[in-house]
């Protein structure tokens, strides 16, 4: 077929994500630290586009809580508010939870075979002290009930709020007390295979509330952050 005349259809909508996830990962990384100055021209630069998806993603890490802008003053990478990251825990805790409910009658053995998958290089990687590959595999065991939920919402609420949580999780699997989810996540799969809905939605829920004690640490003064 010939191609199409009207351009500009797909590349803008894709540098607008690209430029998200690539300003998103940098702060849950700490490659752009708590309080760093954000500048539209300097971030278009280093992603070699211009300016405009820049400001959409920068908008949009806004409404997540990962940027903070004074019109007309500055833009900055937000601090570790503590406040906002037991919010973001509470909501994706039930999100989690409510996935996991809903996707236990559907789960194939194929599915739970890649959660154990996902668990195996979780517990490598903490082995290593690799937090961003704990982090990864982490997400990809999370990611499988939630596709096979099917719920729509659930998954929007999840990438809003879980790359508050991101920054927060690092610290967690940088430390011994991240080896605890191994054990929540192995509990997660036997419910699940035993088909038990309830008792695999609370263990979900179990694990996501592990990040309290670090979240305590936090509002007792880490640096940083602010209650």
């Amino acid at each position: 077929m010939p191609v199409p005349q009207s351009r500009g259809l797909v590349s803008r909508p894709l540098l607008r994500e690209d430029a998200y996830r690539a300003i998103r990962d940098a702060i849950v990384d700490g490659t752009l630290a708590p309080g760093e100055r954000l500048n539209d021209a300097d971030l278009g630069a280093w992603l070699g586009i211009s300016r405009t998806p820049v400001r959409e993603a920068l908008g949009r890490l806004e409404r997540s809580g990962l940027v903070l802008t004074k019109p007309g003053r500055y833009t900055i990478v937000s601090p570790l508010d503590v406040r906002a990251v037991r919010d973001a825990q509470s909501v994706t805790s039930a999100m989690h939870e409510l996935a996991v409910r809903e996707a236990v009658p559907n789960l194939s053995a194929a599915e739970l075979d890649t959660m154990r998958a996902a668990n195996t290089r979780f517990a490598a990687a903490l082995r290593r002290g690799d937090a961003g590959e704990a982090l990864a595999a982490d997400d990809d065991f999370h990611a499988v009930p939630v596709e096979a939920c099917a719920n729509q919402a659930v998954r929007a609420v999840l990438e809003q709020f879980t790359p508050v949580l991101r920054r927060i999780e690092r610290l967690h699997f940088s430390s011994l007390s991240g080896r605890g989810s191994l054990a929540h996540h192995d509990r997660i799969i036997a419910l699940c295979e035993a088909g038990d809905a309830e008792g695999a939605a609370e263990a979900s829920r179990a694990n996501w509330e592990t990040l309290a004690p670090l979240l305590a640490s936090l509002a007792d003064g880490e640096p940083g952050a602010h209650a």
